[in-house]
């Protein structure tokens, strides 16, 4: 479906402020409703745009930090990682997580750093990281367009962008029952263990289903001016990995 034809509030006062209220529950929530599975899927992208030299990585709608931290261990916590997000209580449940982290864990020249920050308008100069990454964030963005191009502006020329997202699954029989799952039981599990006043995981399926994915995103990305972009579905298609490059010159 188009960005046009969209009718999830995506707002950014909305949007801040649901998640926000779920912000202790997330995680569980995450592993909860994927079965655990969501894990996996940043292992797998962490991977699959590995890092290959000294540049920092960016890690943009980081919510609780879980693809940074993966990012800043897959690095041997020698390369620098930034995580950005614009709702607070999911950025002090993100510098939590890591404040946990043994003592030994952080005997480190590099640290994961967390800040508050638009992903439409990124505070970092351009061509600083050699990864820009989002997982499960993108769909949030109110303007997917300006999201993108933000995170190819601040990535480094040949440097590149992963998108890890929900999508709507094709199989036969899988389709019909992930969709009835996801409108009909998710939102009632969501609400009853993440209670909120903005129907969080209502908005989840909604999000999902409007949100362009497969060869319509790769056509997205192409247009903001990535190269060589392609996508991977995960598990069915119930998630898929996206990645683009910014061209060298």
């Amino acid at each position: 479906m188009s960005e046009a034809t969209m009718t999830v509030d995506k707002s950014g006062e909305r949007v801040q402020r649901m998640f926000g209220q779920i912000a202790d529950r997330y995680d569980l929530m995450n592993h909860l409703l994927s079965g655990g599975v969501d894990i996996y899927w940043r292992s797998f992208t962490v991977k699959k745009v590995a890092p290959q030299n000294d540049s920092p990585i960016l890690d943009v709608c980081t919510g609780t930090g879980d693809l940074a931290l993966t990012y800043w261990k897959a690095g041997n916590k020698q390369i620098p990682v930034f995580g950005t997000d614009f709702t607070p209580e999911m950025l002090e449940r993100a510098r939590t997580k890591f404040d946990k982290l043994s003592a030994a864990e952080k005997q480190t020249t590099a640290e994961v750093q967390f800040q508050e920050a638009d992903t439409q308008e990124l505070p970092f100069d351009d061509n600083m990281f050699q990864i820009v990454s989002v997982a499960f964030g993108l769909r949030n963005v109110a303007d997917t367009r300006a999201g993108l191009q933000e995170m190819l502006r601040v990535c480094e020329p040949g440097g590149r962008v992963a998108v890890l997202e929900f999508s709507n699954p094709t199989m036969p029989g899988l389709a019909g029952g992930y969709r009835w799952y996801f409108k009909n039981v998710l939102p009632r599990l969501g609400q009853l263990f993440a209670k909120n006043s903005e129907q969080a995981y209502n908005y989840l399926p909604q999000s999902v289903t409007e949100f362009p994915c497969g060869q319509e995103l790769v056509d997205i990305m192409t247009e903001c001016g990535m190269i060589n972009a392609s996508f991977i579905p995960l598990t069915f298609g119930i998630a898929t990995l996206y990645v683009g490059e910014k061209p060298s010159n």
